[in-house]
């Protein structure tokens, strides 16, 4: 029995992909995590550190080595000064990290400002803190904010915006006139900022542009971010948010109740990746890159074309000329198909379905050989209804 206030989420998307790709060997392009390590000598920093006796609970705001290290990358990278004593925190990945947040901030009622198609988490998170979303759709082909659409979805109830840039699952990283957009509106309306950064060094030809850089917006923008996208450690779970302390306070209070602290021996490993491992994100975007259009051009090749995304992990094929109905009965059938698992993107768009009813979504973190077996099997198979 289901309590009222998760009735009506589906389970994740992901978990149903996966769990059908592991049942039909297919080849996953669905979930988004990468099939190769990150660099060798932060996982030896995390033995050294399992073995030299980090094995027991870790402060719960994060170890300091680590929260200095996040207030050092913010300052070098973005300009951003933040104290690691109480204006950095280290979560659970950045999904505890929004949940936290979401659940220390918003009040039942409040109405929350949220990209549309939203990572799963979001309409979770919402639902259970009692939130109202106010849908700002980014609409196909190009997948770009809507200023006009962003105005007007903010009421006198409005309290927050979500934002998520670089984007999934659309791969759009967000302009810099959009960004002073959702800036103009934020400080005009008093609303404070979430933002989920994971894919911050994940981008190709275009830079990604922290909004809490922006004039005024320091002061109202709580920024979430991890080790797991930039250095192909996912599974480590290792994330922080930055901000004000009053931001950071409020997000601590909820997280203590959820895992209180996790990862002792990976946060000191953690910290290692952001100070002495930290061209490594570079090397890993220009080798996605490459994989990205290794796969873009498959794709192509296999009828199934996709946007060039800006950044992220993910590329979006529209399969309305296939015939199909809706993206989940193609996705559904691909693997029996073509023996390939992807991912349906209606089912990240919970206000407006049909926005994305005819999208699939592709992940290009695999190697290349993975990648060119893909799209060997789609080129094969036979994709039309």
């Amino acid at each position: 029995m289901t309590v009222s206030r998760l009735q009506g989420i589906p389970p994740t998307i992901f978990t149903t992909m996966s769990a059908l790709a592991a049942r039909t060997g297919s080849v996953n392009l669905g979930q988004g995590f990468p099939d190769v390590d990150g660099p060798p000598e932060v996982i030896a920093e995390a033995v050294a550190a399992l073995q030299g006796g980090a094995n027991q609970y870790a402060p719960g705001p994060g170890v300091p080595a680590l929260r200095q290290a996040v207030a050092e990358h913010q300052r070098r990278h973005y300009g951003l000064a933040w104290d690691p004593d109480t204006e950095v925190v280290v979560t659970t990945g950045a999904t505890e990290a929004i949940a936290a947040s979401i659940l220390g901030l918003v009040e039942p009622g409040d109405e929350v400002v949220v990209l549309e198609p939203y990572y799963d988490s979001y309409v979770a998170m919402l639902q259970m803190a009692g939130a109202v979303r106010r849908p700002v759709t980014l609409r196909a082909p190009d997948f770009r904010l809507d200023l006009d659409e962003l105005r007007a979805a903010v009421t006198p109830r409005t309290r927050f915006v979500l934002l998520n840039s670089p984007h999934n699952p659309t791969g759009t990283v967000l302009s810099p006139d959009e960004l002073r957009g959702v800036a103009a509106v934020a400080i005009e309306h008093d609303l404070t900022v979430i933002t989920d950064e994971v894919y911050e060094h994940l981008t190709y030809g275009v830079e990604h542009t922290p909004v809490a850089t922006l004039p005024g917006m320091a002061g109202r923008t709580l920024t979430i971010s991890s080790i797991g996208k930039s250095y192909s450690f996912t599974g480590w779970k290792v994330g922080w948010a930055t901000g004000p302390a009053a931001l950071v306070g409020a997000l601590l209070s909820a997280k203590q109740w959820l895992t209180f602290t996790s990862g002792a021996p990976l946060q000191p490993a953690a910290a290692y990746a952001l100070t002495s491992a930290a061209d490594y994100p570079k090397e890993l975007a220009a080798s996605l890159q490459a994989r990205r259009d290794l796969l873009l051009t498959g794709l192509a090749d296999a009828g199934l074309p996709a946007r060039t995304p800006d950044g992220t992990y993910f590329a979006i094929s529209d399969i309305t000329h296939l015939g199909w109905e809706d993206a989940t009965a193609f996705c559904l059938a691909l693997p029996e198909r073509a023996g390939v698992v992807a991912i349906p993107v209606q089912g990240f768009y919970a206000d407006h379905p049909d926005a994305g009813r005819q999208l699939v979504r592709w992940t290009f973190c695999k190697r290349p050989e993975v990648l060119t077996e893909a799209v060997e099997r789609l080129s094969a198979a036979r994709l039309a209804r």
